[in-house]
C-alpha cells in the first residue's frame, strides 16, 4: 500500500535553542534557568551541560545546508530568549538578535519554511529569580519579548508561543528533574495557569500586529487507557491533567471543572482573574501536538490525583523508556477532529531515541526507521479519516543534549561526534529524504 500525502504537506524536523545552540555566554547572552540548573551539578546524567552541545550558534549554515540536503520544507526551531533579552527584560542584545536574523535569512534563501518557538524550556534565570513563571507579572515580560520577537523576525510564516506547558509543570514543578527544579504542587498550579496567559497574550499581540503569519502552540498530547476495567473510573481526571487542563482552556476558553475543583479545594490555586479564560482562548491558527507514548493508567489511592501511570509488560521500548504505541497518535489525532472539528493540526514532534552505534561513519539505526514509518502511517490514516492534519515534523534534526539524560539518548536524523562536532547522516536520515521525495511512503 502506498501511503501518498497531499500536495503541499509540510515535510519538517525540529530542534531547540538549549539542546543544539551552545555558546551559552557568548556575543552578550544571558543565563538562563537551564545553564543555572546544569552548573549547579548533581542535576544531570554524567554532570553534562549545554554549553557546547552541537554548536549550531556557530555551525547553522552547514546544519541549514543537510536540511536542503535532505529536502526538508520546513524547520521548527526555538529562540533563546536571553540570547535577545539577557535578563529577560530591558535593552535587547543587537548580536543574537542578529543570529536569528541570519538563519531565518538562511532558511528562506534555500527555500526552507522556518517554524520559530518563542519558548522552549528555558527561561531566563533573572525572571526566575522574580519567581519566574509563578510571578504573575511574567506575562508582561513575555509579552514583551513576542512582541520585539515578531516585529524584528516578521518575515517567519509559523510562530509557536510555547512547547509542551505540560512538560514545563511537569517536571519543573513538580517531578524536579528539570529546572528550575522544583516539587510544588501549588506553584505548579499557578505556573499552569500562567503559562497560559502568557500564550494568550502573544497569539492577542500577534493578531494586533497584523502580520502575514500563522500562530499556535505546541502540546504534547497523550490517549489515556485504563490498565483493566476496574480503573476507568480514574480516566477522566488522568485526561483533565494530562490534556484538558492545557486543551479546554485554549480551545474552549475553560477549565475541566473536576480538576479545577480539586485544585483549589487542595491547594486554593490557581488564583484566577476576570478576562483571564477569554485571554488563553484567543483564536490560534494551528495546533501542534508532540506524540510520543500513551498514558496506561492504574487506580493509585496514594498518589494525589488518585492514578498511576504504567508500563505494560510484553511491549517494545525506546532507550527512553517509552512504550512504543503507534495507535495512539491515530487516537488522539481522531479526538481532536471530533472535538474541534477543522483546526489545522501540525505534528510538531515525532521521534523516537534509540542506542546508535557508529559503525565506519554510518549508523544502521533500523528501529528508528521502523518507528518513524509507522508514525507516518498512523498519521495518513487519520488524514484519510478526515483529520486536518498540514504536516509532521520528526524530533530532532540531529542528536543533541536530553535534558535530564545530558548526551546519552540520542533522537537524531544526523548522528553527532560530540568531540569533534562532525555530523553523520543515520540510515533514517536518508528514509527521510526519501520520505519527502516521494511524499509519502511508498
Amino acid at each position: 500500500m502506498k501511503y501518498i500525502f497531499p500536495k503541499n504537506f509540510e515535510w519538517g524536523v525540529g530542534t531547540s535553542a538549549y539542546q543544539i545552540e551552545g555558546a551559552w555566554n557568548e556575543d552578550g547572552k544571558g543565563e538562563s534557568i537551564w545553564d543555572k540548573f546544569c552548573h549547579e551539578g548533581g542535576h544531570i546524567l554524567n554532570g553534562d551541560t549545554g554549553d557546547v552541545a552541537c554548536d549550531h550558534y556557530h555551525r547553522y549554515e552547514k546544519d541549514i545546508e543537510i536540511m536542503k540536503k535532505m529536502g526538508i520544507k520546513s524547520y521548527r526551531f526555538s529562540i533563546s530568549w536571553t540570547r535577545i533579552f539577557p535578563k529577560g527584560y530591558g535593552r535587547p542584545n543587537i548580536k543574537g538578535l542578529i543570529f536569528y536574523k541570519k538563519l531565518v535569512r538562511k532558511l528562506l534563501e534555500l527555500g526552507i519554511k522556518p517554524m520559530a518557538c518563542l519558548y522552549h524550556f528555558d527561561l531566563p534565570h533573572a525572571l526566575q529569580k522574580k519567581d519566574g513563571w509563578a510571578n504573575r507579572n511574567i506575562e508582561k515580560y513575555f509579552e514583551k519579548y513576542a512582541k520585539f520577537i515578531f516585529k524584528e523576525l516578521s518575515l517567519v510564516p509559523k510562530w509557536v508561543t510555547i512547547n509542551e506547558p505540560f512538560s514545563i509543570v511537569n517536571n519543573g514543578y513538580i517531578k524536579g528533574d528539570c529546572a528550575p527544579g522544583f516539587k510544588n504542587m501549588k506553584q505548579a498550579i499557578q505556573v499552569m495557569h500562567n503559562l497560559l496567559i502568557s500564550h494568550g497574550k502573544a497569539v492577542k499581540a500577534y493578531k494586533e500586529m497584523d502580520l502575514d503569519g500563522e500562530i499556535g502552540i505546541e502540546l504534547n498530547l497523550t490517549p489515556i487507557y485504563p490498565h483493566r476495567k476496574e480503573d476507568e473510573c480514574v480516566v477522566e481526571i488522568a485526561d483533565d491533567f494530562r490534556n484538558k487542563w492545557f486543551l479546554n482552556p485554549i480551545m474552549k476558553g475553560e477549565y475541566p471543572s473536576n480538576l479545577l475543583k480539586i485544585f483549589q479545594e487542595k491547594w486554593n490555586a490557581p488564583t484566577i482573574k476576570k478576562n483571564d479564560l477569554d485571554i488563553m482562548s484567543t483564536p490560534i491558527d494551528f495546533l501542534g501536538i508532540n506524540y510520543y507514548s500513551r498514558y496506561l493508567i492504574e487506580i493509585d489511592k496514594n498518589n494525589i490525583l488518585g492514578f498511576k501511570r504504567i508500563n505494560p509488560k510484553d511491549c517494545e521500548y525506546t532507550s527512553m523508556g517509552w512504550e512504543i504505541y503507534h495507535k495512539g497518535l491515530y487516537d488522539i489525532l481522531l479526538r481532536l477532529k471530533k472535538e474541534f472539528k477543522k483546526i489545522p493540526i501540525y505534528i510538531t514532534e515525532s521521534g523516537a531515541a534509540f542506542s546508535d552505534k557508529l559503525e565506519k561513519d554510518r549508523v544502521h539505526d533500523k528501529k528508528r526507521i521502523k518507528y518513524l514509518s509507522e508514525e507516518i502511517k498512523k498519521a495518513y490514516e487519520a488524514l484519510k479519516c478526515g483529520v486536518n492534519l498540514k504536516g509532521y515534523y520528526i524530533w530532532s534534526l540531529m542528536d543533541n543534549f536530553e535534558w535530564s539524560f545530558g548526551y546519552s539518548k540520542r533522537f537524531g536524523l544526523i548522528y553527532i561526534d560530540y568531540k569533534t562536532q562532525q555530523r553523520i547522516w543515520k540510515d533514517s536520515a536518508y528514509f527521510y529524504k526519501n520520505v519527502i521525495k516521494n511524499n509519502g511512503i511508498i
